[in-house]
């Protein structure tokens, strides 16, 4: 970028020179050389500064090289404790810039190693760059989580019901935030929680549900069914007994304790801070008392890593057809906004983030508590408009179509009733048509996806467009890759007709603790891509045998991550290892394995990977023992009871 660029995107109107050719001298600052050097307390070898901004109390230093190495930040160092000496009360950014192409390096107060500010990857404006001296709110995550503890302990004490105390929440804190939007301009202090405590106490327990059922009316503005998620915040929210009960005190600690010692500690603008308002919101869910044993909440880490095996990014459309309480939809708008701000002005991932929020994230749920909570869900994230639909996803082939998605996460349910599956999924089903459970773990499901996409590329096919091929990431239990039922077997060989089988990873045990004891894999698939290729060839599958995330089981809170010594995550490193083994498809003893497979061939790692003697434990051998129990079904020559 040259000189006339940056000076343009930081704002011309900033600029103070004070020598010919635009530079910025501080010996002619200082008054003379000598006098500098006085300031200093020592000699100079660089005076001349390339180009200087000062936007109001802030000064952004530029040194432009045309190629900057590492040896140049001694120069830039230089000049910013020229600037302190002659201006000492100015806040500072200090850049190096090249000039035959956009790279930068940009710190904040100090050049050094800790000061660094690696997300500043484009020059951007003065307005931009003062941000950073503003203080709002900080990301504390542990504070979040020991507070999340003490505001369930607190609403224990005031009697909301259990299983209604996530969407309460979530949709109180949605009242929080638009007060603190409004109000302060998102900062929050002692002042605010003054002024907010007076306006609560001239209010009473009707008043303050009418004001927090205003804030959900305005935020639902022109979002999909938005009558139904009205209603189902009145009925699960508002209008509950429970609630009702609450009086202005009451409402007053519960307002000042989301204020004050949670949504303090969240900058929501941020993406540590979206990550934050996540954990938040599954931490919450796990305090709500057990879940039903067949519901399999996905792990947050989990719908982490599907994002992204699957490439999630900022220019993909997302979808969930069995969204649940939204967490594979709010996973991957995180990470799409995140990716937002990659080598973009603020101004440009604005434009992005907001076409995140309202092209890039669609869902379908049929189930009204998971509903509500998915609603609520979305709008914590800043997603005032989610295209969430109400309805079975098999009665929604016109509104996937629609979407258009490049990316479907899921995780159906593995019990449906089959009453709720179309007929024309069952005709093979026997008996099991009039069962109480999905003979197919969920296969169904992707079934009826393989289908609309299959319908849809004849469509485009039509118009003369080329066919769409989808990235699909689903969890299913291990007994649907096995192909436990002649039933499971048939739409494991029908799913290879029209689609790939890119990769099966294989799950720890008890992944949904305290929830569904379902051991679980995860399957990707390209939908609308033949598992056969034109010539007859067909692709090795890549799998993983990932049984060890870090995590350790923890009764009545759930699978709990685990830190090092040097108190760093174990996932994150395993996070890294498991995407790397399966991008780079490489084969590692009893880690993962790759192989060419059909319908009929069994969808595990365990049937392909080398052993890793030195890891053998009594409880591989007894997983060994339930792997061909569940051979020796699938062959007929047991049969389950």
């Amino acid at each position: 970028m040259n000189r006339h660029e940056i000076i343009d995107r930081i704002g011309k109107q900033y600029l103070t020179s004070n020598i010919e050719a635009g530079e910025y001298s501080y010996v002619a600052a200082a008054g003379a050389k000598g006098k500098l050097e006085k300031l200093l307390g020592h000699s100079v070898s660089h005076f001349k500064l390339d180009i200087r901004f000062q936007y109001e109390d802030v000064v952004i230093l530029v040194e432009t090289k045309q190629r900057f190495v590492k040896a140049d930040e001694k120069q830039l160092r230089e000049y910013l404790e020229e600037e302190r000496a002659v201006h000492n009360t100015k806040k500072c950014i200090c850049i190096l810039a090249n000039t035959n192409n956009d790279k930068i390096k940009v710190w904040q107060s100090f050049v050094d190693d800790e000061h660094v500010l690696n997300e500043e990857t484009v020059i951007d404006s003065a307005e931009h760059y003062t941000k950073y001296f503003v203080v709002s709110r900080m990301n504390d995550r542990e504070k979040v989580l020991k507070n999340t503890y003490e505001l369930n302990e607190l609403l224990h004490k005031m009697d909301i019901d259990e299983g209604k105390r996530s969407q309460f929440v979530g949709t109180t804190l949605l009242y929080i935030k638009d007060l603190v939007n409004r109000k302060a301009n998102g900062k929050i202090d002692e002042a605010l929680e003054n002024d907010l405590k007076d306006m609560w106490s001239s209010m009473n327990g009707s008043a303050i549900r009418g004001a927090i059922e205003g804030v959900l009316n305005d935020l639902l503005d022109g979002s999909e069914n938005k009558t139904k998620k009205i209603e189902l915040l009145q009925k699960n929210v508002l209008n509950d007994q429970k609630v009702k009960r609450l009086n202005t005190t009451e409402w007053i600690t519960i307002l000042d304790t989301i204020l004050m010692k949670i949504y303090r500690y969240i900058d929501a603008d941020s993406s540590e801070g979206q990550d934050i308002l996540n954990l938040f919101f599954i931490a919450f869910n796990k305090y709500t008392g057990k879940a039903d044993k067949n519901q399999a909440f996905t792990p947050d880490h989990i719908t982490d890593f599907m994002c992204r095996i699957t490439n999630v990014d900022r220019t993909k459309v997302v979808m969930d057809v069995t969204c649940g309480s939204g967490s594979f939809l709010v996973q991957a708008m995180v990470q799409e906004l995140a990716d937002c701000g990659r080598k973009t002005t603020e101004a440009e991932a604005k434009k992005l983030r907001n076409d995140v929020k309202k092209k890039h994230i669609y869902g379908i749920e049929n189930e009204e508590k998971a509903y509500g909570l998915a609603t609520t869900n979305m709008l914590i994230h800043g997603d005032g408009n989610s295209n969430i639909r109400f309805d079975s996803c098999f009665d929604c082939k016109d509104f996937i179509q629609k979407a258009a998605p490049d990316i479907i996460l899921m995780n159906p349910p593995y019990n449906a009733k089959p009453k709720s599956i179309p007929e024309c999924y069952k005709s093979d089903w026997g008996k099991a048509k009039d069962g109480k459970e999905d003979p197919t773990k969920g296969m169904v499901f992707i079934h009826y996806l393989s289908d609309v996409v299959k319908d849809m590329n004849r469509k485009r096919i039509e118009k003369g467009e080329q066919p769409k091929t989808i990235k699909l990431g689903v969890l299913l239990p291990v007994s649907a890759a096995i192909g436990t039922s002649s039933i499971i077997a048939a739409e494991k060989v029908t799913m290879l007709e029209d689609n790939t089988l890119e990769a099966v990873f294989t799950l720890p045990n008890e992944v949904f603790y305290p929830g569904a004891s379902v051991s679980a894999c995860c399957m990707v698939f390209t939908l609308g891509k033949p598992h056969v290729n034109p010539d007859g060839t067909v692709n090795e599958t890549f799998f993983g045998y990932y049984k060890e995330d870090g995590f350790k089981k923890k009764k009545n809170i759930g699978r709990v991550e685990q830190f090092d010594e040097h108190n760093e995550s174990k996932w994150q490193q395993i996070k890294k290892d498991w995407i790397s083994l399966f991008r780079n498809k490489k084969v590692v003893d009893g880690l993962s394995a790759t192989a060419a497979v059909n319908g009929d061939d069994e969808w595990l790692c365990e049937a392909y990977m080398k052993t890793d003697y030195s890891k053998l434990s009594q409880a591989d051998f007894q997983q060994t023992l339930n792997n061909y129990l569940a051979y020796l079904v699938k062959e007929g020559k047991i049969y389950e009871s």
